[in-house]
């Protein structure tokens, strides 16, 4: 086998599979190292985002809204189904399924572009005088050596002081993924993306779900305007959403878990649950790089201190995704990659946080990206809103989903677009026209005169930008 190359990535998640595949495009030599494992003890690239995040959260969502649609949808289409029954290990089966075809097909991209790939853990083992050791420990222990690297190592749940997961009762994402029963009562702790997709889950399969959230304020990062219309949602739903609240201890018994809590109001509370999924943040992975062997250090929060470029205080090594400063979105991690990986080649590639979409994939979904109309009051800068609702869009009455708005804020003088913020149907896809004009510096004028197919919900978009001008035509 190969131990010398040009570039080495460290883990395979979306940022260093992508950064790994697009160094090799350029015509470096590239192995890229990852530590996760199947169930058989074969590898798993994808990192979190394919193995316990992003795909079989997705997957768990898709299968769970067919059925809470079979049992409560398709009456008023005229499709009556009777005999409804929850085959919950098949629904499990079905996730893995698609998260196998994930991982063998990073493997075949690794192959087809000539990066090699390498399963086990990393760690640094010196620096040299033309780049850097990296030991590997697994099925067979390696040294190999680079000119450069790349850390992609991603991050892990964040844990309650005192109430570590066990996987069992306290859940991080990986256990909500894969709970063998629906439990009748499901505590979750924190309201952020995780909390609130895992929780429509398993309510939509049949749990009673109480979410507990310590900020006084639904979804502060979102347009308050969506975020209002979130909340009423949810609770129309059925989630049982508790802001402001704190968390005074939380302790497993041998069948429950019991949560005490001071309530917005200062009472103190006890909720007693089946399962708890604990999703209050995440942190970077960092323990075990080695990180002193080629004199380079996180920061106070455990980051990996990078500047605008990704680069590392040590010449030649570089980070990428959940390790450094910004989102923690696995596309984000991707957008950096391929940028790292070009600035290795001496390209001047770009990446624009300000453009980079954020999505929560609930029902209704949830996506925005720029500026909240909040910010933009906090900075003083002068905006047009417009407004425009999937109630009046045809395509949303025809598929019977006419939840939600799209809402577009553009410069006062410029008109030029600083802000969508969408909450209804395909709101994920929909995201995507917002991202791409934004990126292109567009007003919303140019959406406005962009001729939409009828009907779409994307005419929604259009609807919006005609909006900031005062001359929505369908509403």
């Amino acid at each position: 086998m190969q131990t010398q190359f040009d570039l080495i990535v460290i883990g395979a998640g979306p940022g260093g599979y992508i950064a790994a595949i697009r160094a090799a495009q350029l015509g470096l030599s590239v192995a890229c190292i990852d530590a996760w494992s199947n169930a058989k003890g074969g590898p798993a690239p994808g990192g979190t985002c394919t193995n316990v995040g992003c795909i079989p959260s997705k997957a768990l969502l898709q299968s769970s809204e067919h059925y809470e649609h079979a049992g409560h949808g398709f009456a008023e289409h005229g499709i009556d189904v009777a005999g409804l029954k929850l085959d919950l290990p098949r629904m499990l089966a079905r996730k893995e399924q698609v998260v196998r075809q994930n991982n063998e097909g990073i493997l075949y991209l690794f192959k087809k572009n000539k990066v090699q790939f390498v399963h086990g853990r990393a760690s640094f083992a010196a620096k040299l005088d033309a780049g850097f050791e990296v030991d590997v420990a697994g099925p067979e222990s390696k040294r190999l050596t680079a000119k450069q690297v790349i850390i992609a190592t991603g991050s892990s749940p964040r844990a309650l002081p005192d109430a570590a997961f066990d996987e069992k009762l306290i859940l991080s994402n990986t256990g909500a993924l894969a709970l063998g029963e629906v439990p009748k009562r499901l505590g979750v702790i924190g309201a952020g993306v995780i909390g609130l997709e895992m929780g429509s889950v398993w309510r939509r399969l049949g749990a009673q779900v109480t979410v507990l959230e310590a900020l006084p304020d639904f979804l502060g990062a979102a347009d308050a305007q969506v975020a209002k219309e979130a909340l009423k949602q949810f609770k129309k739903q059925g989630l049982d959403i508790q802001l402001g609240v704190k968390i005074a201890g939380v302790k497993a018994g041998a069948k429950v878990v019991n949560v005490r809590y001071a309530d917005a109001q200062g009472a103190e509370q006890t909720l007693t649950v089946d399962r708890l999924i604990v999703s209050i943040g995440r942190v970077p992975n960092t323990e075990g790089l080695n990180l002193g062997a080629v004199g380079l250090s996180t920061d106070a929060r455990g980051f990996v201190p990078v500047d605008h470029d990704c680069k590392t205080p040590v010449p030649g090594i570089w980070a990428i995704g959940d390790v450094v400063r910004g989102p923690m979105l696995a596309h984000k991690a991707e957008e950096e990659g391929v940028a790292v990986a070009e600035r290795i080649q001496g390209q001047k590639p770009h990446v624009d946080f300000n453009t980079v979409p954020w999505v929560i994939y609930t029902a209704p979904e949830i996506a925005w990206v720029g500026q909240t109309e909040q910010q933009l009051k906090a900075a003083g800068r002068a905006y047009k809103a417009g407004s425009f609702p999937f109630l009046a869009n045809g395509r949303a009455r025809a598929l019977g989903d006419t939840t939600g708005f799209v809402k577009m804020l553009s410069d006062a003088a410029t008109d030029e677009i600083l802000g969508v913020h969408i909450i209804g149907p395909m709101a994920s896809e929909l995201i995507a026209e917002a991202a791409v004009a934004m990126e292109f510096k567009a007003a919303a004028e140019d959406i406005a005169r962009i001729c939409h197919a009828h009907p779409t919900l994307s005419e929604a978009m259009k609807e919006a930008a005609l909006a900031c001008d005062g001359r929505s035509l369908n509403f």
